[in-house]
């Protein structure tokens, strides 16, 4: 372990601490940095007694002690083998309350990445349903200015790949929320990742059911091939597999069935 490196990270840690607010942020931005591309740097500092409790409570504060402290919680969860010891309860907890009233759009963007990259861990993915992470993300995303919504989509996606968060999101009222993001004209871009969303939850008869409640639900994913980006036709045509459940939504509500093909 170079001792030079582990001397800058402890130093940094320390001023981190400080009552400067100016020591805190050049200390908080030097870890930042150098913990953005090296996988060695991220370890060493994890295993620095009290570093990962300290970012965690410094995440709780100001909105640019915050930001910078949630920016290397989530560099330090680029590492699989940190990714478990950093979804402690609390800590998933405290970003759900960012989420919900994050102090900036940066930390609610950046509590939602670390939720994702925390939840690409299976054994995590309960965690987060256990806590209302699932029930926090769609409730934000139901609101009308979300400016973290890819963030927040991409969490709901990785979180939603485990079935009791299906469950739980289905619940919270994801299907409505999802399908309004899919309509909107402002979310072309969304549209995709929204889509793939649904076709999980659609899997599971509740979702199934949920959907085939909402009108003209046919109409709308036949005008997702006609109109939207690519990252939403491709979800859609993938929707169109004969086992996919978008197809099965097809075939009951519009009576639609697989052309055979004519034997000559």
């Amino acid at each position: 372990m170079p001792v030079k490196l582990v001397e800058t990270l402890t130093e940094c840690l320390a001023l981190a601490q400080s009552d400067s607010h100016e020591a805190q942020r050049t200390a908080l931005r030097t870890l930042a940095s150098l913990t953005k591309v090296s996988p060695q740097n991220r370890n060493i500092l994890a295993q620095i007694d009290g570093a990962i409790p300290t970012f965690v409570a410094l995440a709780r504060t100001s909105s640019t002690i915050q930001k910078l402290s949630l920016c290397i919680l989530f560099n330090l969860s680029l590492n699989n083998d940190l990714k478990r010891l950093l979804a402690e309860m609390e800590t998933i907890h405290h970003l759900n309350s960012i989420i919900l009233a994050p102090t900036s759009s940066d930390s609610g963007k950046f509590a939602a990445s670390l939720i994702c990259s925390l939840a690409m861990l299976d054994k995590n993915k309960a965690g987060f349903g256990v806590a209302g992470t699932i029930q926090a993300l769609v409730k934000i995303l139901g609101e009308p200015r979300c400016p973290a919504s890819h963030h927040i989509l991409s969490s709901l996606s990785e979180l939603v790949q485990f079935h009791g968060n299906c469950t739980l999101a289905i619940w919270a009222g994801a299907v409505p929320v999802l399908i309004q993001i899919v309509e909107s004209a402002d979310g072309e871009d969304l549209a995709g990742t929204s889509l793939a969303v649904l076709g999980l939850l659609v899997r599971y008869d509740e979702g199934m059911k949920e959907i085939k409640n909402i009108e003209g639900i046919v109409s709308l994913l036949v005008d997702v091939l006609g109109r939207r980006c690519m990252l939403s036709k491709e979800g859609m045509l993938q929707g169109c597999q004969s086992s996919h459940p978008y197809w099965l939504i097809f075939q009951s509500e519009a009576q639609l069935k697989p052309e055979k093909k004519q034997v000559n």
